[in-house]
């Protein structure tokens, strides 16, 4: 980590799970060598939250690091986890994230992977709810089979239609599919971008309800089209001031 240059992405280290008895040394030298976040492994619950971020909070303050510089995102592995999904959404501060583990997960529920994705549907809506209610990313879990293709685009387009925020990738071939997959459309953009200027200048005016494009629109829109926005910001695709 300290040889290393990543540019700007973020260094997020998966340490070892609490059950084991490296983590506490995982979080010392991840602090240590500049980490932005770490991933709590097989995390079934608050507790398990806020015993790692006790570690890290005593780990920055050992290397001179800014306290809660360190972030944290736990990965749901188990149905313990699934169901407590929440509590561990909102147990820190510091939680930006949380991303299912399908390996173990089936391996509990004592299924395997299925073209539709109906082995995960269930797991993925509670986790997707849970983040969503305290305000956190959310990720899905890696598609291990490198061979077909096919059922990875699928399955990255399922993720962006339930709303996930992204997907954990096993191989750097997979990266760019899920960049194009998951950005915004140059239609998407144009469309945001009418909304938002819609909706500012008719909530000047006092009015509440109106449309763009023939389509009925009110202030309940604009946080989506904000969002799309900032996304295509990131992708380099929008360069407005409207967000």
């Amino acid at each position: 980590m300290k040889t290393i240059d990543y540019g700007e992405t973020e260094v997020i280290v998966r340490i070892n799970g609490l059950d084991t008895p490296h983590w506490q040394e995982d979080i010392r030298v991840c602090v240590a060598g500049g980490a932005d976040g770490i991933r709590i492994a097989k995390c079934e619950s608050a507790q398990d939250v806020k015993t790692v971020e006790e570690a890290v909070d005593k780990a920055e303050e050992e290397f001179g690091v800014e306290k809660g510089r360190t972030l944290l995102m736990a990965a749901l592995e188990s149905p313990k986890g699934i169901l407590n999904a929440y509590e561990i959404c909102s147990a820190s501060e510091r939680m930006f994230g949380v991303a299912i583990s399908g390996g173990d997960f089936r391996k509990c529920m004592q299924t395997t992977p299925q073209r539709d994705g109906i082995d995960m549907v269930t797991a993925r809506g509670l986790m997707l709810i849970a983040a969503r209610a305290a305000g956190i990313q959310c990720f899905d879990t890696v598609f291990t089979n490198l061979d077909d293709n096919e059922g990875f685009l699928a399955e990255v387009r399922q993720n962006k239609a339930m709303g996930f925020d992204g997907k954990s990738l096993i191989n750097p071939k997979q990266i760019r599919p899920v960049h194009e997959i998951f950005a915004p459309t140059e239609k998407e953009v144009i469309q945001a971008e009418k909304i938002v200027r819609a909706v500012r200048e008719n909530a000047a005016k006092g009015l509440g309800v109106f449309t763009v494009d023939g389509k009925m629109i009110d202030i309940a829109f604009l946080p989506g089209a904000e969002r799309t926005l900032r996304l295509a910001r990131a992708c380099g695709m929008y360069e407005g001031d409207l967000v």
